[in-house]
């Protein structure tokens, strides 16, 4: 039995939950892939998996050994990646999940990795909230731009490094372009906001209880005209029809470059949301985490993503 295989047999049957699925991920066979599981049972002497009809889950041994699994597999990886880099040289895949209103600045941030670093391939993903925390626990995801009020709900350790702070927006369409790009027009407060035609994310993205949660603080209540779980469909929604939108600074500052949009900074409340990298606090850092955590922390770094975050210009 190669171990490291089976281990990573079972991580893919729990990602996927599904014996078919899991196998196509690892590109064997559903017999060969259910064989493996069964060795590995007899060589820790437990069941492992739950088997009915269907995948019905792991017993609790099982989840004690998935644990296990996603460390090894870890650091499996991680001495790969240092074996193959060279000193001040890191070398090797990262994975960057950020949730979607961050997206414009983890772009930046993986752009100015690869460019300081290019033996650095930086995979970058746009998850919700709950994904980016189940892909810190699981190991899946090295690094993770979101919401730090957040970490007391995840059950792993993590550590953390502030970033910038969300400020929003009431996004419109205006009737005569402006001369060059976006502008900002005067505050508005979000009692006001809400008795326009609005495109928010769906109400299971974390911004989307931020934004209600200011509305309802506003003594308003909102029912969208159109619901999406792109951040480019809301920001096309408002260019290409009569909707406005809630976008926080990183995306005001996305698009900018549209001469027929103004950006109206929301007040009564003021809402400010700290957004900052995340990532697993015990697990041991490959040479490229440890890259971007220093370029998390470079001071260069943080006047730039300041630059296209927060309030912007106003």
């Amino acid at each position: 039995m190669n171990l490291l295989s089976s281990l990573r047999y079972l991580v893919a049957l729990h990602e996927h939950r599904h014996f078919g699925r899991a196998a196509q991920a690892c590109h064997i066979t559903q017999p060969a892939l259910s064989n493996a599981l069964r060795a590995l049972e007899r060589e820790f002497k437990v069941v492992i998996v739950k088997r009915d009809r269907v995948y019905a889950g792991l017993t609790p041994e099982g989840e004690r050994v998935l644990a296990s699994a996603q460390l090894m597999l870890h650091e499996h990886a991680v001495l790969q990646q240092d074996l193959r880099s060279e000193t001040h040289m890191p070398r090797g895949a990262l994975r960057i999940g950020a949730v979607p209103t961050a997206m414009p600045i983890v772009a930046r941030f993986g752009a100015m990795l690869q460019a300081r670093h290019p033996g650095i391939l930086p995979v970058v993903l746009s998850l919700s909230s709950g994904a980016l925390e189940k892909g810190l626990e699981d190991l899946s995801i090295d690094l993770a731009l979101g919401y730090t009020d957040r970490m007391g709900l995840c059950d792993t350790r993590l550590s953390a490094w502030p970033q910038y702070t969300e400020h929003y927006f009431l996004l419109r369409r205006i009737t005569t372009p402006h001369a060059d790009s976006l502008q900002f027009g005067p505050r508005m407060r979000w009692e006001a906001a809400a008795r326009l035609p609005l495109c928010l994310l769906t109400d299971d993205m974390h911004n989307r209880t931020i934004v209600d949660a200011a509305f309802t603080t506003a003594g308003a209540s909102v029912k969208p005209a159109i619901e999406t779980n792109s951040i480019l469909t809301m920001a096309l929604s408002v260019v290409a029809g009569s909707v406005c939108s809630v976008m926080p600074g990183a995306l005001v500052g996305a698009v900018r470059s549209y001469r027929e949009l103004e950006a109206l900074p929301l007040c009564s409340p003021e809402i400010l949301t700290p957004i900052g990298f995340m990532s697993h606090a015990v697990a041991r850092p490959s040479r490229a985490l440890e890259a971007a955590i220093a370029l998390a922390q470079d001071a260069a770094w943080l006047r730039h993503a300041a630059a296209y975050s927060g309030l912007l210009s106003v």
